[in-house]
């Protein structure tokens, strides 16, 4: 019975993403044959480049991740991290969002190490700083950029939406006395679990405070990598023919699309990825249907980069299981 829940989630996540991509083709009036024509009449040269420089995320992602479980005392082989890191960015093509390939690879390693309380510390960590880079990243862009962002309201409120999400999170976990309030608010049925698992992560994260210079070097991290996306987005662009746009909009409209695309209500981030894209670069003097169309390569490489993951994945079991 849970195994036949799970599938209707599935598929009514993944209708949700056949239905978005369905209303921004109808309600923004998009040609399909001109979007699939522009699509496949991309400069390759460009394409190529923002495929390569868009796998430098993954590489930097995985440095990340090993870099705190190292400082978690959870030493295990860099090709055993590899072969995890490479089952989440596959499990989060076919599950809501990237928190599906958090989940896998949380567990995966959990097993493998007899050490979940460290291992799921350490990919909460690894989510949260990547968080927390985006918004560095959003709120850097929107200094530079202010003169072209301050009659923009949609993307002023995503900002101030998008900071407090993070300040909140930050306090849940960093501040003890907003940890005890909320503790005490877990007293509802059922909610035993919920409270064991929010105080033994709050104990393993507090744990990482005595290696502060992993903490720095983590978030340096994550901003390159949340600024490595809006490059990609904008040589996407280029591929397409776009010419003479200003950058500073990809580094704001990227990341709040990236955070938007984290709500776990479709596969993979799928339709939603277009419908933002397609709401929000129009105010950088880009169209609805070019916005769609490197949003939907960027989808696409997303997969590739996915079945490349998966691929790896599979080709280990046999290794995993002894």
């Amino acid at each position: 019975m849970k195994g036949f829940k799970k599938f209707l989630v599935f598929v009514l996540r993944f209708c949700i993403s056949v239905f978005l991509l369905a209303a921004l083709l109808f309600f923004k009036n998009i040609n399909v044959k001109e979007l699939l024509f522009d699509i496949k009449t991309a400069d390759k040269l460009f394409l190529f480049l923002a495929f390569a420089v868009f796998f430098l995320i993954y590489i930097l992602g995985l440095l990340r991740w090993y870099m705190l479980l190292r400082a978690a005392d959870v030493h295990i082989p860099f090709r055993r991290v590899l072969t995890s890191f490479c089952g989440g960015i596959f499990f989060s093509c076919l599950l809501p969002s990237s928190i599906g390939g958090d989940l896998v690879r949380s567990i995966d390693l959990s097993k493998y190490t007899q050490r979940p309380r460290e291992v799921v510390a350490t990919v909460l960590l690894d989510r949260l700083s990547g968080y927390v880079g985006l918004v560095v990243v959003l709120l850097v862009s929107l200094f530079f950029g202010w003169d072209l962002l301050k009659d923009n309201t949609a993307a002023i409120i995503s900002i101030g939406v998008i900071s407090g999400v993070m300040a909140l999170l930050l306090l849940v976990l960093f501040n003890k006395f907003i940890f005890v309030q909320i503790n005490k608010l877990l007293h509802f049925p059922n909610a035993g679990r919920i409270r064991e698992g929010l105080k033994n992560l709050f104990h393993e994260v507090h744990y990482f405070r005595k290696h502060r210079r992993t903490l720095l070097y983590n978030l340096a991290l994550s901003i390159v990598i949340q600024a490595i996306g809006p490059v990609v987005f904008y040589i996407t662009a280029l591929s397409l023919g776009l010419r003479g746009m200003n950058p500073v909009y990809f580094f704001v409209f990227i990341p709040i699309i990236g955070a938007i695309t984290l709500l776990p209500i479709s596969i993979g981030g799928l339709g939603l990825r277009e419908s933002m894209a397609a709401l929000f670069l129009p105010a950088a003097g880009i169209s609805a249907g070019a916005a769609a169309a490197f949003a939907l390569i960027n989808s696409f490489f997303i997969l590739l980069y996915g079945a490349i993951g998966g691929l790896i994945y599979v080709l280990t079991v046999h290794h995993r299981r002894v």
